[in-house]
């Protein structure tokens, strides 16, 4: 359950937000820590159809503010506060094993996390919900209870001919201090968090949550074209895209490198109806399978 009130422009130059939530996540996915955990169907099989799953709950708060400085440019100030817990499923799991080997902190488990954050946002985007060009960058500090998350993100998009818009995504995150688990399985972005890495904002054809760890890697590309095209009325777009995405350990820096990272690719069909509503679905395959996807909301 999520009461979500967005204010963009009731006040000239400001924006806020106010988020609540209250979720369960019964079948998250957790496969270890760390970008080289190994996926064996046969482990399915023989330990239980949870062996790599886990039950999160979480009930959270949040509120930003953005202040318009200059043109496209803000800056963000905000603050949440969370709870987060976590449940191991019937059977034997490696969430199971990880924490009775001490590989996940018991300690944070459940883990209450106060957290500030700051940052500079531009977005020269034409449609915040469903952009045909612009450029939307961000720069986020985060500081929480024991630990730092800094994240820079950049999404192009690009209109070259009537029916065809290119978009590009990449992003990085680091974390100081001791992150926990509940941390560690996010990314932070201007609007939300979300899971990474391994699902439909962060890679699409693995499961969410398929790799865990403090520093994140994420790139992408889609090319959109318009089967139907009347825009601000009705838009039905044809999606091809391919994703890349790593996570990084303690103590490894996060860098943009081309080393260990996972692949996907795959295509959607997407239909947009008047100026505020967005329906994705489509397929997405990586070196492990495939994953059906549905949003309502770009990937990114």
């Amino acid at each position: 359950m999520v009461v979500d009130a967005q204010a963009p422009a009731w006040w000239e130059g400001w924006r806020a937000g106010l988020t609540l939530a209250a979720v369960r996540a019964n079948r998250l996915g957790y496969y270890g820590l760390g970008n080289d955990t190994p996926y064996s169907r046969d482990s399915v099989t023989t330990a239980g159809a949870y062996f790599y799953k886990v039950s999160r709950t979480a009930l959270a708060a949040r509120a930003s503010v953005q202040r318009r400085v200059a043109g496209p440019l803000r800056i963000l100030a905000g603050a949440s506060l969370s709870h987060t817990d976590f449940r191991a499923l019937p059977g034997a799991s490696v969430f199971r094993n990880d924490l009775a080997s001490g590989v996940v902190d018991p300690v944070t488990i459940p883990f209450t996390d106060k957290v500030i954050r700051a940052g500079v946002v531009l977005d020269t985007r034409d449609n915040e919900l469903d952009p045909h060009k612009g450029i939307i960058a961000e720069a986020l500090f985060a500081s929480g209870s024991g630990y730092t998350r800094t994240t820079a993100d950049a999404r192009v998009h690009v209109h070259p001919f009537e029916k065809l818009i290119l978009a590009g995504r990449i992003a990085a995150e680091g974390t100081g201090g001791k992150p926990p688990l509940a941390a560690e399985q996010l990314m932070e972005s201007s609007e939300r968090p979300f899971v990474a890495v391994g699902g439909y904002r962060s890679l699409r054809g693995f499961y969410d949550g398929r790799f865990t760890g403090p520093g994140k890697l994420l790139g992408g590309l889609e090319a959109r074209y318009a089967l139907v095209w009347a825009p601000s009325v009705l838009e039905l777009k044809l999606v091809a895209f391919y994703d890349v995405g790593r996570v990084f350990g303690p103590g490894e820096a996060v860098r943009l490198t081309t080393t260990g990272l996972h692949h996907s690719g795959g295509g959607e069909l997407a239909l947009r109806f008047l100026r505020n509503s967005l329906v994705v679905v489509g397929y997405g395959r990586g070196s492990e399978g495939g994953q059906l996807l549905f949003g309502t909301s770009w990937s990114y």
